[in-house]
């Protein structure tokens, strides 16, 4: 049954099912339909499913023309039914994965999808799961429920692990061209999953089982959540020495090895970085281990919102202006620049710290349009000279490439650049950075 499997991926006559359309799910949605396969995809968000049949992408990464084509040649299919899945060869499942109140993990978004392949699994399915969790969630958590109708694993039906690696408004790595990490629980299923990505991503790398797929994916991030919460550490350090931490970053990168940038912010925000290394740490629990540099690091980031509100204070304090009242304009409020992602955006707490202080805050993003904090619903406002004149400070919190930055040193009447966006403009009176 594996050759079999294997070679309908191999010539593409394979149908393919991906649960979850979100930034994840539809980027891999349609790479797969760009390649020749007949694809399904399936998310409980009608409002979603209504904007795909009519062409319109809601995701930065996905132009609508790629979704109109797509839907209009019949090579992809969205619906909320998840019966369609017992019609497809592979299932792919990239649904969210978030915190609860108590820091730990949220798997009830993987437990209902899986719940409902169940109802429909059939001999010779490959089911893949992407989204971010902890070491031993495929065999601990999806395994049981997909065998409680008989079919057994390895010889019936076949389930792996692969980590999602998207990276939103990257413009250089595409979901096709980053390599492809895939676990197996068994032999077949590995084969089977290597022989189903392989179609459509350029490099796929075989791993031993899936819990190693899923630990790959925790360490990726960890990686990068610990080195960000160390420089993060080091440009607090830095302000209190008198020193320009941007200049160090450079000078210290350009040594050829043995040392890799990372660069300070007002916190880290998105899908993964605030959100994996807690799974890790949670699962670390579990087995008696205390995962300390993590919980550091992610306790430095965490308060990076409350230094950058007591950096304004400061400023504001020297020209003998209190917070309280202050308007307070905020540049950028998505977690990363050129994207309208507010996922964990670091940006969102510190306006609720601004807010909390009784300052008028106000702020521009031209890929967002709205936000609310607190149930205090704020629209973005049109960056003008008579905006910038009419503010105590102006905070860069996400340096998106389309504001005009010059603009913002000469009217406003002081800046803290929490991005290192106004490198250009360092040595101006009314600038000051993280």
């Amino acid at each position: 049954m594996i050759k079999k499997i294997a070679e309908k991926f191999r010539s593409r006559r394979a149908s393919v099912a991906v649960i979850g359309l979100g930034y994840v799910g539809l980027p891999l949605a349609t790479a797969f339909a760009r390649s020749g396969f007949r694809v399904r995809g399936i998310d409980l968000d009608r409002s979603k499913i209504g904007r795909l049949r009519r062409g319109d992408s809601y995701v930065l990464d996905v132009p609508s023309d790629d979704i109109k084509d797509l839907v209009r040649s019949g090579a992809l299919s969205v619906s909320t039914d998840y019966a369609s899945v017992a019609a497809c060869d592979g299932i792919v499942i990239c649904v969210p994965t978030p915190l609860g109140k108590t820091k730990e993990p949220d798997l009830s978004y993987i437990l209902k999808a899986t719940e409902r392949i169940a109802g429909h699994l059939k001999k010779g399915q490959l089911i893949v799961l992407e989204s971010t969790t902890y070491p031993g969630t495929t065999e601990e958590v999806m395994l049981p429920v997909l065998q409680r109708g008989g079919l057994k694993v390895e010889r019936d039906f076949y389930l792996a692990f692969s980590p999602e690696r998207v990276d939103p408004g990257n413009k250089v790595y595409d979901v096709a061209s980053i390599p492809k990490v895939v676990g197996g629980v068994g032999p077949r299923s590995l084969e089977a999953a290597a022989a189903f990505y392989g179609q459509v991503m350029k490099t796929v790398v075989p791993v031993s089982s899936a819990r190693t797929a899923e630990m790959v994916k925790l360490l990726e991030n960890t990686f990068r959540a610990v080195n960000i919460g160390l420089i993060n550490e080091v440009a607090m350090m830095c302000h209190r020495l008198g020193l320009d931490v941007w200049e160090v970053i450079d000078a210290a990168k350009t040594k050829p090895f043995g040392y890799m940038p990372f660069y300070p912010g007002p916190g880290i925000g998105g899908h993964c970085l605030p959100i994996d290394p807690l799974y890790l740490s949670w699962k670390s629990r579990l087995h008696g281990f205390e995962a300390k540099m993590i919980e550091l690091a992610s306790g430095i980031n965490a308060a990076m919102p409350g230094h950058v509100v007591e950096r304004v204070a400061a400023m504001l304090n020297r020209r003998r202006r209190p917070l309280k009242s202050a308007h307070v304009l905020v540049l950028g409020v998505s977690y990363k620049r050129d994207v309208d992602d507010l996922r964990e955006s670091p940006a969102l707490d510190v306006v609720q710290h601004l807010l909390d202080a009784g300052v008028r805050v106000g702020f521009h993003d031209p890929h967002v349009r709205t936000l609310e904090v607190s149930g205090v619903r704020l629209l973005s406002q049109r960056l003008t000279p008579q905006l910038l004149r009419r503010q105590d400070c102006v905070v860069v919190l996400t340096d998106h490439a389309a504001v005009d930055y010059g603009q913002v040193v000469r009217y406003a009447p002081l800046v803290l650049d929490t991005r290192n966006a106004l490198r250009a403009y360092r040595g101006r009176a009314n600038v000051s950075f993280l």
